[in-house]
């Protein structure tokens, strides 16, 4: 009796255990799988700061070819870069600068940004990479936002004279004594180091830095007590507030996504040209740490962008790899069809900074006689990369993805509730993992709004999660102009704008370009009896010099007799933008009515 009994009890749980198992198995095939991955990568993270990982590469590729700068002139392998660099970390601690002290990189692509970077990693302090075309206003910002101790800048580039600017926001600089600066506007503010033969009041040069303490021991005995979660780079990045945020980024994030992106982009003996500037994510991370991690080459063509100099540097130095934002290549390939020369053997080109168009991916193939394209997505809070191309990828993919998850990288994406969508719809991309920035500088609120408490990252982009890993862009959230891979904010140019005496109001937005991906346009309401001949690129171009990086000021000036707003006062630019596109289908793209 007893035995029946746990038979009937026995096959009642046999049934509720199928039961339980089919409505799972129909769960699964009802129910959509959600929009997050957690891709474990081969190869373990490591724990090692900047400095260890150059003295690494010195170790592993000593008389390897680390850094050739065509324009200057000059060439150096992994041993000879480790002994300059700590020559000049030395000279850094010599001046009296300390562990997590902030040192300015201001300047454009040369062998001093490299060495000044690299130096101050080596130093135990924290490069800030500054745009080389900045003006008065827009370093001042800089100098006081992450409390910059030293400032190291070359004599001039274009027409940038970069003592005269230094000197228009600090005067008292003229009256100091070398390398020691006493300014009521720039408290922190100690000591400028130029570039140059020539000696400027109250500044060192690169030189005499270099040359202040050859005894390097301490340099190398320094690393063990650099802490890789440590900040060592801070960069700029664009936000609404109307100045740009101060992302800092750890020993660890550099260290780390510059070995997965050398990985997937299979860097090893790689002779790469570097289109990019260096003071970029892209070119701090994806060019110098990736190069660092698999000891490959870094040609610098020219101070900035040339798709001449490039060209010919790709034939002179026999490169392998470019790196270039999509703008950068469709230069490089217009050029190419006019100069027809051939170009040897190029293994891949690395594109990132802005979306890359199918079409440009291919004139790339053709034309330059790229082998590969990889594309490479992420952003500066993200240390550079969160989505990247494998090696051997297909063809759909690489024309239509921006890459596979980065390895140890979590993502996910959201509606608007934050609850996450299904794999395959739209909603914000959300990241989590090594390349997370420490936090925005001197700004908790923002930090806050950005990562939180939970560390999921809000990258702001409007993206599609395959369930095999790779990503789509669709739109992004946030207002930011990506120009050329420049980003860009409106509202300081709308602040540029609205402080001209003519105009009244001022809104500015990014408009489709074919060439850089995003255009600035500006929509003016211009002050009454104001001639409206009087606001053009030309008179704003003139208006900004001093005041504004010449890049940020508008391609198209719109005037109009009125905003397009909310109930609640609110500008509506996506009426602006669609009142745009209208004027461009028509062919006039100076004036409009809303």
């Amino acid at each position: 009796m007893l035995n029946k009994k746990l038979q009937i009890v026995s096959s009642h749980l046999l049934r509720k255990r199928v039961t339980i198992k089919l409505l799972r198995c129909l769960s699964a095939v009802c129910s959509p799988r959600v929009s997050h991955l957690h891709h474990i990568g081969k190869e373990p993270l490591v724990y090692r700061n900047v400095g260890q990982q150059l003295e690494l590469a010195a170790a592993d590729y000593g008389s390897v070819e680390a850094l050739v700068s065509c324009h200057e002139g000059k060439r150096y392998n992994y041993k000879s870069l480790l002994n300059e660099v700590d020559r000049l970390a030395a000279g850094f601690r010599k001046l009296g600068l300390r562990n997590g002290d902030a040192l300015g990189v201001w300047g454009p692509n040369s062998v001093q940004w490299y060495l000044s970077m690299m130096g101050a990693a080596r130093a135990g302090l924290v490069s800030v990479g500054i745009n080389p075309v900045f003006q008065g206003p827009e370093l001042e910002y800089c100098l006081k936002k992450v409390n910059i101790k030293a400032l190291v800048a070359p004599e001039k580039f274009k027409r940038q004279d970069y003592y005269e600017i230094i000197k228009s926001i600090c005067p008292e600089i003229s009256d100091a004594k070398q390398g020691r600066i006493t300014s009521g506007k720039f408290p922190h503010l100690q000591t400028v180091i130029i570039d140059s033969k020539s000696r400027f009041k109250g500044t060192l040069t690169f030189d005499e830095v270099m040359d202040l303490d050859k005894d390097t021991v301490e340099i190398t005995e320094l690393q063990r007590s650099i802490c890789p979660d440590n900040a060592c780079n801070v960069q700029f990045t664009s936000g609404t507030t109307g100045h740009p945020k101060a992302a800092v980024l750890s020993h660890y994030n550099f260290v780390n996504n510059g070995i997965h992106v050398a990985n997937r982009n299979e860097l090893e003996h790689a002779r790469c040209c570097v289109q990019v500037p260096l003071f970029h994510a892209y070119g701090v991370v994806i060019s110098i740490m990736a190069a660092l991690a698999r000891g490959s080459t870094l040609v610098l063509p020219s101070q900035g962008f040339s798709p001449k100099d490039s060209l010919q540097a790709i034939v002179n130095e026999k490169c392998t790899v470019i790196h270039g934002t999509p703008t950068m290549y469709v230069d490089l390939v217009r050029t190419q069809l006019e100069l027809k020369a051939p170009l040897g053997e190029i293994n891949k080109a690395i594109t990132g900074g802005a979306p890359v168009s199918p079409q440009l991916i291919l004139d790339m193939k053709q034309v330059l006689g790229v082998k590969a394209v990889h594309s490479v997505f992420g952003m500066t809070e993200t240390t550079a990369v969160i989505f990247q191309t494998p090696p051997g990828d297909s063809e759909d993919n690489v024309l239509h993805t921006v890459g596979h998850l980065q390895d140890h990288v979590e993502a996910k994406v959201i509606d608007e509730q934050g609850h996450t969508v299904p794999f395959g719809q739209p909603g914000e991309l959300c990241v989590r993992g090594y390349v997370t920035m420490l936090g925005y500088f001197g700004d908790v609120e923002k930090t806050n709004e950005t990562i939180g408490p939970d560390k999921w990252l809000r990258t702001g982009d409007r993206f599609v999660l395959q369930e095999n890993g790779y990503g789509r862009i669709v739109g992004r959230l946030k207002e930011m102009i990506i120009r050329g891979g420049e980003n860009i904010f409106p509202k300081e140019i709308e602040d540029f704008l609205n402080a001209h005496p003519d105009i009244l109001e001022a809104h500015v937005l990014g408009v489709p370009d074919e060439r850089l991906g995003e255009e600035v346009c500006a929509f003016v309401r211009l002050r009454p009896n104001v001639d409206p001949k009087g606001i053009t690129r030309d008179t704003l171009r003139e208006y900004g010099k001093g005041k504004l990086a010449h890049f940020k000021i508008p391609r198209y000036i719109v005037q109009v007799e009125a905003f397009p707003k909310t109930t609640s006062g609110k500008i509506q630019k996506f009426k602006l933008l669609e009142a745009f596109q209208k004027e461009g289908e028509q062919g006039d793209l100076k004036t409009a009515i809303i």
